[in-house]
């Protein structure tokens, strides 16, 4: 063997640089539209942070606006203990789309400046999910969404949107077809709040699937709904302790939905925690209508996410972008 031939280079994990028994020379041999199949299935974080320094291929192939038409910025909600700032991130990830975004993922950093930097820069992004993003407000979502009129999905799930916030949402985008509001069920105490319902009921007629998983509505929020909702195909009830689905109501749920989830059916496929929060209240009055704030969460060369990282001295020749 000669001596003065590199090795072939591995893919490692992290910033470690540890081999994990790869070589990169193997796979830049695939043809590019097959390595961008396997590449996006990294997500952005790790393409960002790890995977588009291998190979000039592979840093290539991550710079097309092909590769940011979905970000998915799915996390742990471990953010405070990361290595890396996911805002900056999300925004990189965004730049790269150049107006080509159509679905994004965001969970637990959420704020009403990225929303808006996200909604300024993907006027033609049809599916937007926000998880566990308390820091985002009533006037950045709808800022945001006056943006986004060809919005097609949205999930809001775990977090806090007032009755006109949601309404002026579903006025901004009319094509949206599929809309999450999921929050923890409580079974005790049975506090009746229909805003959100109404809400749905006043602004987003076009609906196909909805999901509102431990909701407080009552059955009047859920006959607003059946009356306003014609084409109405999926139904997710679980946990709605307050709808009694019996007699004429549940007859009509039962002929006019397709795929109906009542409120003690398994939560088995449910993708968050489902168990019911150990809470004793001592007075109603002190529960709000909307959501509460009880914890309910579950037991490009050489550039930098690090928060420790001097980003000022971090630039990239090519992008000519500089921390």
């Amino acid at each position: 063997m000669d001596s003065s031939r590199s090795p072939p280079r591995t893919l490692g994990g992290g910033g470690g640089g540890e081999e994990v028994g790869i070589e990169c020379g193997k796979w830049v041999e695939l043809p590019e539209d097959v390595m961008a199949s396997i590449l996006k299935r990294v997500g952005a974080i790790g393409i960002l942070t790890n995977v588009e320094r291998v190979c000039k291929t592979w840093r290539n192939i991550c710079k097309e606006p092909s590769m940011w038409r979905s970000i998915d910025m799915r996390n742990l909600g471990d953010i405070w203990d990361m290595d890396y700032d996911m805002v900056k991130i999300c925004r990189h990830a965004v730049d790269r789309s150049s107006g080509a975004l159509l679905h994004i993922n965001i969970e637990y950093f959420g704020t009403d400046d990225l929303l808006l930097y996200i909604a300024d820069r993907s006027t033609q992004l049809k599916s937007l999910r926000l998880v566990f993003c308390q820091n985002i407000s009533d006037e950045g979502l709808i800022a945001a969404a006056s943006k986004i009129p060809l919005l097609e999905e949205l999930d809001l799930s775990y977090c806090s949107f007032s009755k006109v916030a949601l309404e002026k949402v579903g006025h901004c985008c009319p094509l949206l077809r599929s809309f999450k509001l999921n929050t923890t069920g409580y079974r005790y105490p049975c506090i009746e709040c229909d805003e959100e319902a109404l809400a749905v009921a006043e602004s987003m007629p076009g609906l196909r699937h909805l999901q509102m998983f431990g909701n407080k509505l009552t059955n009047d929020g859920l006959q607003a709904i059946l009356d306003a909702c014609l084409y109405l195909e999926s139904l997710d009830l679980r946990r709605c302790f307050n709808v009694i689905l019996e007699g004429q109501m549940g007859r009509r749920c039962s002929e006019r939905i397709k795929d109906l989830r009542q409120p003690n059916d398994s939560t088995d496929d449910y993708p968050f925690d489902s168990r019911f929060p150990h809470i004793l209240w001592s007075d109603e009055e002190d529960y709000p209508c909307r959501f509460s704030d009880i914890d309910f969460m579950s037991d490009d060369d050489n550039y930098e996410f690090s928060f420790g990282s001097n980003f000022t001295e971090v630039y990239d020749e090519e992008d000519g972008w500089l921390f």
